[in-house]
């Protein structure tokens, strides 16, 4: 008999597998990516590319999500983007860094050239 937590696991699963994206390159943190985002302004559509460097990573199936940080005009911004979402257009890996951290949330502090990452060949 199996016990029915695990065949609603299993059913869950199931119904997450249809929303999954297959064409999702692999993003690590310190990675400096460009996501392609659908906007919609009044009845027209059009793609907002959002571009800054990856500083976390939550991977859940459907719920895979990465917080992506760019400096605009002296001012931090982060944003956190759920990967899986139909928002999404398109994912674009610019660079990769060599970082020693799985959260890269000192770079919070750091301003300049300070937040320079070392880049990975």
């Amino acid at each position: 008999m199996i016990p029915y937590l695990t065949i609603f696991n299993l059913i869950i699963k199931k119904v997450e597998q249809a929303y999954l994206k297959k064409d999702i390159p692999n993003i690590e943190v310190g990675d400096t990516v460009r996501l392609g985002l659908r906007i919609k302004e009044g009845n027209k559509e059009r793609t907002q590319y959002y571009e800054g460097v990856t500083i976390s990573k939550k991977n859940s199936s459907v719920n895979k999500t990465i917080t992506v940080r760019r400096v605009m005009q002296g001012i931090g911004i982060e944003r956190l983007f759920l990967i899986n979402s139909p928002r999404i257009v398109s994912i674009e890996i610019k660079k990769s860094a060599k970082v020693k951290r799985a959260k890269l949330y000192y770079l919070r502090n750091l301003s300049g050239k300070a937040t320079r990452l070392k880049q990975k060949y």
